[in-house]
């Protein structure tokens, strides 16, 4: 009886195991399935205008997070590319440098879609774009600002930037802009506007008018609640998490989760290791920053930390660029295989960040970025190539199709064609 019994068992856990095998293929099928359908957006992928060059584009598999290569690779239909300036004085001189800088990367964006691969790549101005380009089975290019520094006080430069292709911008980055406080003030709890200036609220006012889209990701609290209060459309956040879960000011409270679902927008969920998981991302970060280091040292390369980099020679830095590609390739593959390296933040603390937030606000309102090539990336989806893990741990904690549409997409377009629609209305009126 003892040895019937224990037969019994063995044949149940093989049974079990087979059946969970048989499970997990049941769910790669259905991802894979879906990850082919579905329009896949990816709203925050930074830019180099380096690689938008005759010999040196994102027709190629460079070292970059995104490119063509590694879009198509991973299932990745569509990237918007950021016009990111950084913040310096509110000055007449410091305006003209950043609109130099900003233009330099529209200009980048539209020679890529027309001039170096307008058979693989096209700008959407709109939903109806999106939707008609990835049938032809091209990929999507679409435009974002990050920081609106560039504009100056001209409010006139929101439409040409309209005009260049920008669908959303951000009135402000990382340091208070002429528009609005940024989250950075959170540091030292020094403002300037206490929110909005009041040509940051003529913006707002502007940027509905034209129908572009505001991206609440960098600005203060207090910014983002008196945006909210004036904007007749629905805003986003195009790259951040939640606060509750990773406590960062880069992310929005429950509060302001909240007021983003009344107000009608999207929080598009950034895999950005240091906004996920605090205590694991520095752990690893220490890790890998030695690691770094070591191997720089053995290549005989000069490293850098980066708050180093604004006091070298161009020649350093341009060194030091080329190189750190190079560097983080290889501590990659180092940490990979030390069965003593600190775990690192993973598709599944990303995927954390987006249940809360559709537990919270809604399926309706939560969407998914990188902020590739702007230091986004996380194992598992460390650069588009590995697009589809995403949509993989979404299946396997049990969304459907509909949800992981609206996830991937849907809803920043839903909220693109509500903002362009006010903006019709507007004119009418």
């Amino acid at each position: 009886m003892k040895h019937f019994a224990v037969l019994i068992c063995i044949l149940t856990l093989a049974s079990c195991q087979e059946q969970k095998k048989e499970n997990a293929e049941s769910i790669m099928d259905k991802a894979l399935r879906i990850h082919e359908k579905v329009i896949t957006i990816d709203t925050h992928n930074d830019i180099n205008v380096n690689n938008f060059t005759d010999s040196i584009n994102y027709t190629q598999n460079l070292d970059t997070q995104v490119n063509l290569p590694k879009m198509k690779d991973g299932g990745l239909d569509v990237s918007w590319l950021i016009v990111y300036t950084g913040q310096d004085s509110l000055n007449a001189q410091g305006y003209d440098k950043a609109a130099e800088n900003a233009m330099a990367k529209f200009e980048a964006i539209h020679r890529l879609c027309e001039v170096i691969a307008p058979d693989k790549i096209e700008l959407a101005l709109n939903s109806h774009d999106v939707r008609r380009i990835s049938k032809t089975g091209k990929k999507v290019a679409m435009i974002g600002v990050e920081n609106a520094y560039p504009i100056g006080e001209d409010l006139s430069n929101f439409e040409k930037y309209h005009n260049l292709g920008a669908r959303y911008i951000s009135l402000s980055h990382n340091g208070h802009s002429q528009f609005c406080d940024s989250n950075t003030g959170e540091k030292d709890r020094i403002w300037l506007h206490n929110g909005l200036s009041e040509l940051g609220k003529k913006a707002v006012v502007e940027m509905n008018r034209l129908g572009i889209m505001i991206d609440i990701s960098h600005p203060s609290k207090s910014s983002m609640e008196q945006m909210l209060a004036i904007s007749k459309a629905p805003v986003i956040a195009s790259h951040s998490s939640a606060r509750a879960l990773c406590n960062h000011s880069r992310n929005l409270d429950d509060d302001q989760l909240l007021l983003l679902k009344k107000n009608g927008g999207v929080v598009q969920t950034v895999a950005f290791s240091s906004y996920l998981n605090t205590q694991k991302h520095e752990t690893r970060a220490a890790y890998m920053k030695e690691l770094y280091a070591k191997i720089a040292d053995s290549l005989e390369i000069d490293w850098y930390e980066r708050s180093q980099l604004a006091n070298l020679s161009d020649v350093q830095r341009a060194a030091f660029m080329k190189n750190y590609p190079k560097v983080l390739k290889l501590a990659k593959v180092q940490a990979s295989v030390d069965k003593n390296a600190p775990a690192a933040v993973n598709v599944s603390d990303f995927v954390d960040h987006i249940d809360y937030m559709v537990k919270l606000i809604g399926i309706d309102h939560v969407g998914i970025s990188s902020d590739f090539d702007g230091g986004g990336g996380i194992e598992g989806w460390d650069d588009a190539s590995e697009t589809f893990n995403v949509t993989h741990e979404l299946v396997k904690r049990g969304y459907s199709e509909e949800e992981i549409e609206k996830l991937w997409g849907g809803n920043l377009l839903r909220v693109l064609d509500e903002v362009q629609a006010i903006s019709k209305n507007w004119a009418e009126n």
